[in-house]
């Protein structure tokens, strides 16, 4: 058995005669070498119909399709996994929702995959894969555009109305300091457009990591396979640090393009040190809504089978998981209609090393979800970056560390030719590292600034989490209007109004406050009576710098966990039979999604609000975002999260040991131009 590479057939095609393969002895050579016959048929030009260039059938061929499969990849990523995570915050705060529901929008769209998966895998097996990922093209360019919608059919963002940020007398108070039914907005109402965009994004992708993996897989020798998939997933991985880094960019520039000018003395033009700042989220939508639409030709083009898929089938060898299904599942007519659906499901799922792969790939996938949607969330708050910047690091780290892992991982597994069981204890030593560098949230964390009336009194009046003291009692100052400012005293506080401030000046075009009643003596004394009562706009600077080391550890962190995701769909394949291998996929991304990427970003989205200290609540009491967090529980939440995932995860995956049970295998017969089969029990 030396030289083959790694052995694959887990990726194999199914063929109606493919367990004549599986007959030992060199009577059985000739039909093996005959049952792929019929693929051979279905291997045409690249083009349509009639029309075949000569230039294009330089592309029909592996390495063509691998391109053309990592270019969807990559603008799939881009979308789903980069542009949506890096606007969760913008979305939030302009469509007035809370994090809870913003993981839902990021889990709407595993909904429609597990809702398809299935079925896709099922019949898509023994369809035109090609044509299908044209259709995955189309779909996900749809969902692109459905997505952006909200930004072009709501109103222009008003980031201030009619903004009185200073103490104002009782006399003075403005008119919309009480609820009026008639001012409650309708804008979380969008919620449902984002869902139907996630929806339409979640179909088409649903081909792409099913039948497009297959695809790779039928096209290219066993020793090739783990690196031609490894470079796919990689790919896919490089979507969401374009989307990351091209997001970022997008959020410097004001969500209407233009800043309104306002007349009133009362306002100061927002930038982006600005709380109310928010970026253009929608144009990178609408810029993919294009670019993925012209991914739909070179799809359409492809034949159903590129040329010496027949003979590369041929020369593959199964190490199916030896628990008696094969027999079943290797007859002529099985899974030819759809009455062999329930059984097909029925023998994945009495697979016990498949479904404890599966469980173990699944938690996994909430911890990375989990990340991928609020990492930037978390070192905004963490360590008190712009959201911009957060997203731009987070996209810097985390993607990167991603694809190396899975580069790493099918080099790996390829040059050391590991067995399904050898693979699965290489995941279980990669799990088990990644778990040790998880405690970076024990020790990388950072405390809260102070911040006045919600980490502390107001020198020493008023009570904790209550904004109002004796010294803004009668200033009537509104929740709803959230404008943080940074007093002499380093204390943070909710906005000028709270910090007793009646009257500010223009200082090199920045906004000063002045006569603050509750800021208290500056720590530093600069022997100046006239600013001591002085603030600034903005949060307060960190004082943390614990940034550096956990962006280090975090990185190794994800490298590690990554290193387990294409060694496990390998193993996931190899222990199925061969008929079954796309149908595996599909069961594998059902429950990857059910018990994974789903509940995922939802549970995030739970453990950060419920490390919330201070929500946004307008004149009619109606809860918004969130404002300010407990860092240090946030931290702990997350890393308690992280930990039992990957703690079930390695569970999971030393049962997937115990109970594989490799076929019996006798010496394997000499190889021959087209007389490669194994000697694999019937």
């Amino acid at each position: 058995m030396k030289g083959r590479g790694i052995e694959n057939p887990a990726f194999e095609t199914p063929s109606p005669n493919v367990g004549r393969r599986y007959l030992a002895g060199p009577a059985t050579a000739g039909a093996g070498a005959a049952a792929f016959a019929g693929p051979g048929a279905e291997e045409g030009p690249c083009g349509w119909g009639p029309f075949a260039p000569r230039a294009l059938q330089l592309c029909n061929n592996s390495e063509g399709y691998l391109a053309a499969y990592s270019l969807l990849a990559i603008f799939q990523g881009l979308v789903v996994n980069g542009l949506i995570n890096i606007s969760i915050s913008t979305i939030e705060k302009r469509y007035e929702l809370n994090s809870s529901l913003t993981g839902l929008i990021s889990a709407s769209y595993d909904i429609a995959f597990c809702v398809l998966s299935l079925f896709v895998s099922y019949f898509g097996e023994r369809g035109h894969k090609p044509r299908w990922l044209a259709f995955s093209a189309f779909m996900l360019g749809l969902g692109s555009l459905v997505f952006s919608l909200p930004h072009f059919s709501s109103e222009k963002y008003q980031y201030g109305g009619k903004l009185e940020d200073t103490c104002q007398t009782a006399e003075t108070t403005f008119a919309n300091a009480t609820c009026s039914a008639s001012t409650n907005s309708s804008l979380h109402n969008y919620l449902y457009v984002f869902i139907l965009g996630q929806l339409l994004l979640g179909v088409g992708g649903t081909p792409l990591y099913t039948l497009g993996t297959a695809f790779i897989d039928d096209s290219v020798p066993k020793h090739k396979s783990s690196l031609y998939i490894g470079i796919g997933y990689a790919m896919s991985l490089l979507g969401p640090a374009i989307g990351y880094v091209l997001g970022g960019q997008l959020l410097k520039v004001y969500i209407d393009i233009q800043i309104p000018e306002r007349q009133d003395a009362n306002y100061t033009k927002v930038d982006q040190d600005d709380p109310r700042w928010l970026g253009a989220w929608w144009i990178g939508f609408l810029a993919c809504f294009f670019a993925i639409w012209l991914l739909i030709i070179p799809f359409s083009c492809f034949p159903k089978n590129l040329p010496g898929t027949a003979k590369i089938q041929a020369e593959k060898i199964s190490e199916t998981h030896d628990d008696g299904s094969q027999i079943r599942v290797q007859t002529s007519n099985f899974g030819q209609s759809f009455k062999d659906f329930p059984m097909a499901l029925m023998i994945l799922l009495r697979n016990p090393v498949l479904m404890s792969l599966i469980i173990a790939s699944s938690t996994e996938a909430v911890v990375a979800t989990g990340f991928a949607t609020f990492l930037p969330k978390f070192i905004e708050n963490q360590f008190g970056k712009s959201s911009s910047f957060s997203a731009t690091l987070g996209g810097i780290v985390l993607i990167p560390a991603a694809a190396l892992g899975q580069v790493i991982s099918g080099v790996l597994v390829s040059k050391f030719k590991m067995s399904c069981k050898g693979i699965i204890k290489f995941v279980i030593s990669t799990c088990s590292v990644a778990l040790m560098l998880n405690t970076v949230f024990l020790f990388a964390k950072c405390g809260n600034e102070p911040f006045a009336g919600v980490s502390e009194t107001y020198n020493g009046t008023g009570t904790l989490y209550n904004l109002t003291a004796p010294c803004n009692a009668n200033c009537r100052c509104l929740r709803s209007m959230y404008y943080p400012i940074c007093g002499r005293d380093e204390v943070q506080y909710f906005s000028p109004c709270f910090a007793g401030c009646t009257s500010y000046i223009f200082n090199n075009m920045k906004k000063t406050y002045r006569n603050c009643s509750c800021i208290g003596k500056p720590k530093r004394e600069d022997g100046s009576e006239d600013f001591r009562y002085e603030a600034v706009p903005g949060k307060c600077p960190t004082k943390c710098t614990f940034l550096p080391l956990f962006l280090a550890f975090f990185f190794f962190a994800v490298v590690f966990t990554f290193m387990a995701v294409t060694p496990t769909t390998v193993a996931i394949l190899r222990c199925v039979p061969d008929k079954q291998r796309s149908f595996a996929l599909g069961v594998q991304l059902l429950f990857l999604r059910l018990l994974g990427t789903i509940p995922g970003p939802v549970l995030f989205g739970v453990a950060i609000d419920n490390s919330c200290t201070l929500w946004d609540i307008n004149e009619c009491e109606t809860k918004g975002a969130c404002w300010v967090y407990d860092n240090k529980r946030m931290a702990y939440l997350l890393m308690g999260i992280s930990a039992a995932c990957k703690i079930i995860t390695i569970i999971f995956l030393v049962m997937a040991v115990y109970f594989y049970k490799p076929p019996p295998l006798t010496k394997a017969l000499p190889r021959k131009t087209s007389e490669k089969t194994s000697a694999i029990r019937t």
